[in-house]
């Protein structure tokens, strides 16, 4: 597989503490990765280490295959877009003034402004003020801003943050048709873990600046408990039989909760209820949510 950013035990300290700590990063070509992480996790660091912002204590960074180095680093970042923390821009001028200065201090000829804001769907508010703008529209003129020049990579910190559900949609529906579309690979950091659920193909969890998960996004779904919920008109009796049967079961909330059978095992479960006289109601399969895998493999203190 090939990566388009790749980290070695990357390091970073501040005081004694490490806010990354041998760090290991893969992130393949044409994916969207997220990175997830509550506040604080170090997710910001390591992007900004990514793009040369802050140095390494120790470790590596490869992109799009070479290290980065002093002498190779802009050559390098000229692929990449980016968009850290909060959008920069200048509230007295226009969302397409703001542009043909990025343009300008990336080389990119002033055609591709006019494609750029039609891809985030600015193009009919170009010549408004930016600081008129909702904080929708400025998060998708940072987006255009880092587009600009067509990268293969863009780094996105955070590009939901604050926007009203309306504003997610667009922005998530927006950022998923970046690697089909444009060729792009996407490395999106959010603590909103419902999001990258809808989102990304890969993801990585980092805690306490430790990788704790990396793989894809079904991988971590089957780190899920599957439970099976049974309603029956006499539960007393049915939990005595799923005893009987040897299959760990427990009463809670009105229902029979045991874990996750096959189809088959549930079809005899449902026969052997059934035949014993006492009637089944309903039936309702249970997966954890990513939420609760990420509060499992970092413990339930976490806050996001």
């Amino acid at each position: 597989m090939q990566y388009a950013i790749e980290t070695s035990a990357l390091t970073k300290r501040y005081g004694k503490a490490n806010a990354v700590d041998n760090l290991c990063l893969k992130v393949p070509e044409g994916s969207i990765y997220g990175f997830l992480g509550p506040n604080g996790a170090g997710k910001s660091t390591t992007m900004k280490m990514i793009l040369g912002l802050v140095k390494p204590d120790s470790g590596s960074v490869k992109v799009l295959g070479k290290t980065i180095s002093p002498k190779n680093r802009l050559e390098i970042l000229k692929q990449t877009g980016s968009l850290i923390e909060s959008p920069s821009y200048y509230g007295h001028l226009t969302g397409r003034e703001n542009m043909q200065i990025i343009a300008m201090l990336k080389k990119v000829p002033e055609k591709e402004i006019a494609q750029t804001l039609q891809i985030v769907r600015l193009e009919s508010q170009q010549h408004k003020k930016v600081s008129h703008y909702s904080l929708g529209m400025k998060q998708r003129l940072g987006l255009a801003c880092a587009m600009l020049g067509h990268p293969k990579i863009l780094l996105l910190d955070e590009p939901t943050n604050g926007l009203d559900p309306a504003g997610i949609q667009e922005m998530r529906e927006l950022i998923r048709s970046l690697p089909s579309k444009y060729g792009m690979t996407v490395l999106v950091s959010s603590h909103l873990l419902s999001e990258m659920d809808q989102m990304a193909d890969y993801a990585g969890i980092i805690h306490h600046g430790n990788m704790i998960f990396q793989g894809e996004l079904e991988t971590l779904h089957m780190h899920s408990r599957h439970q099976l919920l049974i309603r029956t008109q006499d539960n007393v009796n049915a939990l005595q039989l799923l005893q009987e049967r040897k299959i760990p079961c427990k009463n809670k909330g009105g229902s029979l909760v045991l874990a996750g059978l096959s189809d088959e095992r549930t079809a005899l479960l449902v026969s052997a209820l059934v035949e014993a006289g006492i009637g089944v109601l309903r039936i309702e399969e249970q997966q954890m949510t990513l939420e609760e895998i990420f509060l499992n493999l970092t413990g339930k203190q976490v806050s996001l």
